[in-house]
């Protein structure tokens, strides 16, 4: 500020993130976005939230200060989905964990409070977004109120957020009261009840669980009461006042209950959507009844088209929470307004280390993944419904000109330290949805489907890759480019409609990986996703193997699943355990369900129905979803992910013989897993060693197993069974060759103790080894998947 010559910031953002100055990160962009407006933007960092001095060091903003979490919801960020407290943040220099606090909105907010009390306070990024409404909290399994309410801001903007933030600071920096401001697409406010500035809006009301019945005509909102009482013969019409001031003749607009008219055709005519406002039931009523709160999650989803949407008000108390429709997504032009504003494209310099540099101690992981890499777009139509980017970015493709990626390229390659001429990735939530979208621009907006792409790709949904190949082929072309990997996931089917595309990705853009999403196998988990069956993952694989045979070249794809999505039976779990060992996968890292607050999937995981489906009471007449609770069958899903670790073989054992599927256990090839059990400690080591299970601590996970393990000692051979001959995988102490100094005893096999040697094995052919030589992978089956 001093170099600048400020007394004093218009707009103060506090963030949970580092400060990274990169289109990547969602406060430098809304920084740089209003700083091109001309206002003076300061950032205060992941502030020590102990005290209010922190949030003074810039002074008093002359607008506003803007609070976000950060890049990610503070309490993901912060725990597991078994609600275990992580030990690191990518979001942190250095990686340290606790850099923030749990709810950082609701602290930030109230520290900014306690610093300017008369300052106005908005709030946004993902972790307002997605809790714009009453939404089911994981941490505390229950339903939680709006955190706008729990905040107390002034004014909550969600989604991609520049429209309305320009919009904001412009009409406060004209002294325009931010309580006036109602009116702004992206954002959401408070308002008593009986304001009567609502006075203007119809309001429907789908308080209730709906209950089809017979349908009688009723009262157009726009007549007059003396018109209204000379077609029905009524004396009045409840709720139905003339507005003061108007002139004789005039139609007022008030709130009704289901204003619906009927048209000469005899169809219902519905008020305009414009003004129209959808009450949802009460925080009061949803935070005790999950049927409701899965009835008020459908009706939200089925207005988040910024073409179609209407308000949505939900009371909280004597107060409501009022949510103005979704922004209007970015034209290209303005797409490439905001990527090329000038960004250091690097952290800040205070985090640097004594050597100026960002890679030592204070190196920022989520930096170091998008060092190298530039966002083509935005959005996905998709509706994976364990997903948030639906809810947050919207489902209708905002997509960079060719020529802007191309300059954001060229910076990188002149500008960013330590560039090697390989950009990571060319990508965004979705690698293969650039410049995707509806065939029909008023198609697109009277739609309130969910998703393009399930249960089939729509007939009106352009699949041409054409624009996406043609920035490939330029890209990689420039000067000083040698290399150009992909790196977001990909929708592979939507790939599988243009095989040009997969055959220059495989051809160019995989660096011997390719990460894809199936998710599972089964039908009853991928309905409940809303994603296609493993048929069209068969299908891709065979183009992307035929395409790296004709490039000469090996490479890999490496499936993702979900273990404990709602929707899953222990059925369905054994039978996609079957599929990797019968496809030779062996999942390192396991992905199991979290439940993000206002995802479809956390709806059903709360409430036991399907969102997706009709609602209603009843089981016969709405559907009931199998929910995979507590931790027992939590760990047993995950078991049959990692059946291969000798640990999850004795839940899995006694799972397959409940599930009357002991044909699976055995010791052929063609079995799950054996009927030996090794000696084991519970000890796991994964590709992320921090996340490891050190050697020698027996977890509650490994409990029935150490019971095993003591009844037969490593150090004594076991009594081999009729039809056995012992090995060293059976319970044989390794042969003493005479090899050991004199005085040592014969090592132990698999004792679980620190330091204890190892039997020495070769690679199987085809196989590398992990660092130090530990277990053999085989490279073309046993990929470890990368966090």
């Amino acid at each position: 500020m001093e170099q600048l010559g400020w007394d004093s910031c218009d707009i103060i953002i506090v963030t949970g993130d580092a400060y990274v100055d990169h289109p990547s990160f969602g406060m430098a962009v809304i920084g740089r976005t209003l700083e091109a407006q001309g206002f003076r933007v300061g950032i205060i960092a992941q502030p020590d939230w102990q005290s209010a001095d922190p949030f003074k060091v810039l002074g008093k903003p002359n607008l506003f200060f803007g609070i976000a979490a950060g890049n990610m919801d503070s309490m993901i960020n912060r725990y597991t989905a078994d609600r275990k407290i992580r030990s690191d943040d990518a979001y942190t220099p250095g990686g340290l964990g606790g850099a923030r606090p749990d709810r950082a909105t609701l602290v930030y907010t109230q520290r900014c409070k306690e610093a300017w009390n008369d300052v106005p306070i908005v709030i946004g990024g993902i972790e307002a977004s997605l809790r714009r409404i009453a939404h089911y909290d994981y941490w505390q399994d229950k339903v939680r109120r709006s955190v706008l309410v729990d905040s107390k801001a002034d004014l909550l903007v969600y989604g991609n957020a520049e429209r309305a933030i320009v919009e904001i600071a412009h009409r406060l920096a004209a002294r325009q009261p931010v309580e006036s401001i109602t009116d702004v697409r992206g954002t959401a406010f408070m308002r008593r009840t009986d304001d009567p500035t609502s006075s203007e809006w119809f309001e429907l009301d789908s308080s209730n669980v709906d209950q089809p019945g017979r349908i009688d005509t009723l009262i157009s909102p726009y007549q007059t009461i003396e018109e209204t009482a000379e077609s029905k013969a009524a004396s009045c019409v409840t709720g139905q006042v003339k507005a003061p001031g108007l002139e004789d003749g005039a139609k007022p607009i008030a709130i009704v209950r289901k204003p619906q008219a009927t048209a000469p055709s005899g169809k219902i005519q519905m008020p305009p959507r414009e003004r129209t406002v959808i009450r949802l039931p009460a925080y009061e009523q949803v935070k005790s009844d999950p049927v409701l709160y899965a009835h008020a999650n459908r009706v939200l989803h089925l207005e988040t088209n910024p073409g179609n949407a209407r308000a949505l008000v939900q009371r909280h108390g004597d107060r409501d929470v009022w949510i103005n429709p979704p922004p209007i997504p970015l034209s290209t032009p303005e797409m490439d307004h905001v990527f090329d504003l000038n960004y250091a494209r690097a952290p800040h310099p205070r985090y640097s280390d004594e050597h100026g540099s960002h890679d030592g101690a204070t190196k920022i992981p989520a930096w170091e993944m998008i060092r190298f890499s530039v966002n083509i777009m935005r959005g996905c139509f998709g509706g994976c419904t364990f997903c948030s980017i639906t809810e947050h970015e919207g489902r209708i493709i905002q997509s960079r000109s060719e020529d802007s990626v191309i300059r954001e390229i060229e910076e990188m390659r002149d500008k960013v330290k330590g560039f090697t001429g390989v950009v990571s990735d060319l990508g965004g939530p979705t690698a293969n949805m650039y410049r995707i979208g509806c065939k029909s621009p008023e198609i697109e907006a009277a739609c309130r489907k969910p998703s393009c792409v399930y249960p089939g790709i729509c007939q009106n949904l352009n699949t041409d890759h054409g624009p996406l190949i043609q920035m490939y082929r330029r890209a990689r072309a420039l000067r000083g480019v040698k290399k150009i990997l992909i790196g977001s996931g990909l929708r592979y089917d939507l790939a599988i409609k243009s095989p040009e595309y997969v055959k220059e990705l495989v051809t160019h853009h995989v660096g011997g990986y390719l990460k894809i999403a199936p998710e599972h196998t089964e039908g009853g988990p991928l309905s409940k996703m809303m994603k296609p069956g493993i048929g069209t993952y068969d299908k891709f694989k065979q183009m992307f193997e035929k395409a790296s045979e004709e490039a000469g070249k090996k490479q890999y794809l490496i499936p993702y699943f979900i273990a404990a999505h709602p929707g899953t039976s222990d059925e369905d779990m054994m039978n996609l355990a079957v599929w990797l060992k019968k496809n030779g996968f062996r999942a390192d890292q396991v992905q199991t369900f979290y439940p993000s607050p206002m995802a479809t999937a956390t709806a059903m995981y709360h409430s036991g129905k399907n969102p997706l489906k009709k609602i209603t009471r009843s089981a016969e007449t709405s559907e009931t979803v199998d929910i995979v609770r507590g931790e027992r069958r939590r760990r047993l899903h995950k078991a049959f992910l990692r059946y291969h670790d000798a640990n999850n073989w004795p839940m899995l054992r006694e799972a397959l013989k409940t599930l009357g599927r002991e044909d699976l256990i055995g010791n052929g090839k063609h079995h799950l897993i054996p009927t030996y059990q090794p000696v084991t400690d519970g000890s796991y080591e994964s590709a992320r060693r921090k996340n490891s299970t050190p050697t020698g601590v027996r977890t509650s996970v490994a409990k029935p197993l150490a019971k095993q393990v003591l009844k037969h000692p490593a150090s004594s051979p076991q009594t081999p069974r009729q039809g056995q001959v012992l090995t060293q995988h059976t319970g044989l102490p390794p042969r003493d060759n005479g090899s050991r100094p004199a005085g040592k005893a014969a090592p132990q096999r698999a004792s679980g103790k620190p330091g204890s040697p190892q039997p020495a094995r070769s690679p199987a052919p085809g196989t590398r080894m992990t660092a130090g030589g530990k277990a053999p992978v085989t490279a073309s089956r046993g990929v470890k998947r990368p966090r």
